[in-house]
């Protein structure tokens, strides 16, 4: 895997907190019993995969989403309009920060994301925690030339992933 610290060599950077660069809002809860496989938009919860689908949506297609509850930690992009449920995190970043940057910084923080979660029962993943996540944006103080490079990162690290995806699949 590319380190994101190797692309951000000789870059000027500041760290900021996710919760200063996003809004980090919890979904609303829907029951099993309110889903159905013949409904249209998964809902995401406390796992991996969808729990169920249901009628509504209440995300657009790609958000990242952070588990609270259940898979607590667990990073993930969600591709098309899906329910997300009170037990997990969804995460817009603001204009100054490309959404797909992003998510490949906190799937590189991903183990780090997990030391954070609770010993409580149930285990969870703690809202201030996950707002205080620090977050490098290069070139704060130029947007333009920070989204140039966010944007050079996510080409490299997307063309990185989908090589090992090949790889893996031949190896296979």
């Amino acid at each position: 895997m590319i380190k994101l610290e190797k692309l951000l060599e000789g870059v000027d950077i500041v760290h900021k907190p996710l919760g200063a660069i996003s809004t980090i809002k919890r979904g609303r809860r829907v029951t099993k019993r309110q889903l159905s496989p013949e409904k249209k938009y998964p809902v995401y919860s406390g796992g991996v995969k969808p729990m169920g689908y249901f009628e509504e949506y209440n995300q657009i297609e790609n958000t990242i989403t952070i588990v609270k509850y259940g898979t607590a930690g667990f990073v993930n992009f969600i591709k098309e309009k899906f329910w997300a449920n009170d037990v997990c995190y969804c995460v817009k970043p603001l204009k100054e920060v490309n959404n797909k940057y992003l998510l490949h910084v906190l799937k590189q923080k991903q183990n780090y994301i997990n030391s954070l979660v609770t010993d409580a029962i149930p285990a969870h993943l703690p809202t201030d925690e996950i707002n205080g996540l620090k977050i490098p944006i290069p070139y704060p103080n130029n947007p333009e030339k920070s989204l140039i490079i966010q944007k050079e990162i996510v080409r490299i690290l997307d063309a990185f992933t989908g090589l090992t995806s090949e790889l893996t699949l031949e190896l296979t």
